[in-house]
């Protein structure tokens, strides 16, 4: 047992560096490339700008938070950032997804012109879905359904 939770520990581990560099790579990008992120933005939110620059902060934020979190877990006995990591990016994953909805359902181009077939839309909902799942199994978030005997 204590080998499968070294090598659980490693993965996650490795889960949270790699989420943290994405992300915050991506969150670079929105202030690099915003054109490329202002069409996906539902026009419903207002400027396209603001909220591509909003989430670019956020995005950067919660990517620093888990590389910190990734090299907590490795060199660390607590996993007191990772907590607040891990939901921060969880919930940015849901907070983020009416931008990429929008985007499958009005089939709308990125600023380069390209767009996502319907598979890919599928296959961006299932990666979305997996990250936030990895994103509580790094947040080592539990659930506990309340006691319905009273």
């Amino acid at each position: 047992m204590i080998f499968i939770d070294s090598i659980l520990k490693i993965i996650k581990g490795f889960s949270a560096l790699c989420g943290g560099l994405f992300f915050f790579y991506v969150g670079v990008l929105h202030f690099t490339d915003t054109s490329w992120f202002e069409p996906i933005v539902p026009p419903v939110f207002g400027s396209a700008r603001f909220w591509v620059l909003i989430s670019g902060v956020a995005e950067i934020l919660v990517g620093l938070a888990l590389m910190i979190t990734g090299l907590e877990i490795f060199f660390s006995s607590t996993n007191y950032f990772g907590r607040k990591a891990g939901i921060a990016s969880a919930l940015l994953l849901v907070i983020l997804y009416p931008a990429n909805l929008y985007m499958w359902i009005y089939d709308i181009e990125l600023g380069d012109g390209a767009s996502l077939s319907p598979t890919g839309h599928i296959l961006r909902l299932l990666l979305q879905i997996g990250g936030i799942i990895i994103s509580l199994w790094i947040a080592d978030f539990r659930y506990t359904f309340p006691d319905s005997n009273g």
